[in-house]
């Protein structure tokens, strides 16, 4: 079960760039149900994820280097490519990922943050930083915007 919540970001924090990184690449087989492909630096991984915002069921299942670039062409859309930051949250558990698109959405940030259970998500305070609270509007999820230009 994923059970996540995601924030429009505006103004990140200046040193965000200094946080841990990963490079991704990420393109969609389907939407409904969301099957997708992903490379994260240099892992690959079959991602299939029910329906759902807040909270959804999601598998992952690893891939060589040559069935991720197999399933990449077959691509149906955008193919996404950003830049993960990730920064623990003192004291909690919990990690920020802040997304940094790059190639058709550049300019483009997302902060997501992971819970154990949906209550932890719903009484969840963000960073001052964190922008306006997209969760359930759907239309960052990752899915849309790779079938919308």
């Amino acid at each position: 079960m994923e059970i996540e919540r995601k924030y429009l970001v505006t103004a990140p924090p200046s040193d965000y760039d200094t946080w841990e990184a990963v490079q991704m690449e990420q393109a969609y087989l389907c939407t409904e149900p969301v099957v997708r492909v992903r490379r994260e630096n240099d892992s690959y991984v079959l991602t299939y994820k029910s329906k759902g915002l807040l909270a959804r069921e999601e598998y992952n299942l690893p891939l060589t280097k040559e069935a991720y670039e197999h399933l990449l062409s077959k691509a149906d859309g955008i193919i996404i490519t950003k830049t993960r930051y990730k920064k623990p949250i003192s004291g909690t558990g919990l990690v920020i990922e802040l997304d940094v698109f790059s190639g058709t959405y550049k300019g483009l940030m997302l902060a997501e943050v992971e819970f154990p259970n949906i209550e932890a998500a719903e009484h969840f305070v963000p960073p001052s930083w964190f922008g306006e609270d997209v969760t359930f509007s759907g239309k960052y999820q990752n899915s849309r915007l790779s079938q919308t230009r």
